[in-house]
């Protein structure tokens, strides 16, 4: 009778681990990169003197086997802050805490700390790879994130392209009659502005102006001539020495050079269109970009405003794709790769864990990349609190790779992986581990009956 009632007490002991453990998984359902975990149990049976249970032999109840935890996908849900981070497939973020220990987790509520690191809410930094000057990915040992939060160095303007169509029925312009004046709309049929930049990041307007040609030559000819002058921040010439008053031994010079290999300045070029409206092919000129000289330092003295921005200021002009069609003239495209410097107001992360910056100026920046890991085994990994997980010898060694990668998931920013606690399965288990626990507890109360009936024999 007494194996009875300890059969029963393993009972009582099974079924109030199986509800600890329903209890667990309730209490954090809303916890977010939680994973649900399940009482698994086991029978008893005691051997015979010869080591075996033989076929008389009867249990001797029941004993909890493993508390396993379950690493289903959890929903993702987005929160609209751009650290938050799920992965969506397998892996972990691997974190490191102050004093140096390794854990890994699937929560991904990130954030920075005042010395720039991507951190967990307990102040665990995120492990990743890092990027270089020029933004490329060096995928090897995973470090500490560490956001660049200095400001990005400013770009000189190298190409400006000029994506235009100039009016073919315009009215031509006898340029010998009437001279080219940037102030003067009636000298020239039709301008267009770009916003470029020098060596410090100081912004500037190139302004360019088309005057259509008379037609020249014999009879019949199709083409047709136009010349580009140019004026940087509306200034058109500059002295020959800007330090030096104007003279007739210091004369005034175009402001931009449209040839800086001729031996004097040339302030103007042309472009020539074929009776089909398209650059004409035979003029060699026309089918590469234009390299040009700006006097930037002259122009800003001119204007009050001295620069010790690099002197001369190069770049190309691009009109490669420039028509000559009906309809008035205009501007498609008009692209210049510069940009100002920027300071940091952002960070945005791609599927594949790449960190850009955001910054000021409108251009983005690489910061590194997220790592993801895995085991061969993740059920061996022993949990350590705060939704996060040691390796052990069981689980194998963590695998790292970048998202994406061999069984690597994929990054979701701006999202959060949820519990995968189903409510409903807890709820029915905990209605199974309640009546468990009644039923034990009465095969106690019934040996407890009968151990009173065999006291009560006469």
């Amino acid at each position: 009778m007494a194996e009875t009632f300890r059969i029963g007490l393993t009972g009582l002991n099974a079924a109030t681990s199986d509800l600890s453990v329903t209890a667990n998984n309730i209490a954090n359902a809303n916890t977010t990169g939680f994973k649900y975990s399940r009482a698994e149990f086991s029978d008893i049976f005691s051997n015979s003197a010869l080591g075996q249970a033989t076929r008389r032999t009867v249990g001797s109840g029941v004993q909890l086997a493993a508390v396993t935890q379950q690493f289903k996908q959890g929903n993702i849900n987005a929160t609209g802050n751009p650290l938050d981070i799920a992965i969506d497939g397998e892996g972990f973020f691997k974190i490191q805490a102050e004093n140096g220990t390794i854990s890994y987790t699937r929560a991904g509520t990130f954030g920075v700390d005042s010395d720039g690191y991507v951190v967990t809410s307990t102040g665990s930094k995120l492990q990743g790879f890092p990027a270089d000057v020029d933004g490329n990915i060096v995928v090897g040992a995973a470090q500490s994130m560490l956001l660049q939060t200095a400001d990005i160095q400013p770009r000189q303007t190298s190409d400006v392209e000029f994506g235009i169509n100039l009016d073919a029925a315009a009215n031509a312009i006898d340029s010998s009659i009437t001279p080219f004046d940037p102030t003067d709309p009636k000298t020239y049929n039709y301008t267009t502005s770009a916003t470029i930049y020098d060596s410090l990041g100081g912004s500037h307007t190139l302004s360019t102006y088309f005057v259509k040609n008379p037609l020249s030559g014999t009879s019949g000819n199709t083409q047709s001539d136009w010349t580009v002058y140019g004026t940087l921040d509306g200034v058109y010439q500059v002295p020959t020495d800007p330090a030096q008053p104007v003279s007739a031994s210091n004369p005034l010079i175009p402001a931009i050079n449209f040839d800086p290999t001729a031996a004097s300045p040339s302030g103007s070029m042309n472009l020539t269109f074929d009776d089909h409206g398209l650059l004409d092919q035979s003029v060699v000129s026309q089918l590469t970009a234009r390299d040009i000289s700006i006097q930037v330092q002259a122009v800003e003295g001119v204007l009050g405003k001295p620069t010790s921005a690099t002197e001369p200021l190069q770049l190309s002009l691009d009109f490669l794709t420039a028509t000559q069609f009906g309809g008035q003239s205009s501007t498609n495209n008009l692209v210049q790769d510069g940009y100002a410097s920027g300071t940091l107001v952002g960070v945005n992360v791609s599927d594949s864990g790449i960190m850009f910056g955001r910054y000021t100026n409108g251009q983005s920046k690489v910061l590194g990349q997220v790592a993801l890991f895995n085991f061969r085994n993740v059920q061996g990994l022993s949990p350590v609190g705060d939704t996060a997980w040691a390796e052990t010898s069981s689980s194998g060694q963590a695998i790292s790779g970048p998202p994406g990668s061999a069984r690597l998931g994929m990054i979701r920013g701006g999202a959060l992986e949820g519990s995968n606690v189903e409510m409903s399965d807890q709820l029915v288990n905990m209605i199974q581990a309640q009546r468990n626990f009644q039923a034990n507890a009465q095969v106690i109360q019934t040996a407890d009956q009968l151990t009173q009936t065999l006291l009560q024999i006469r």
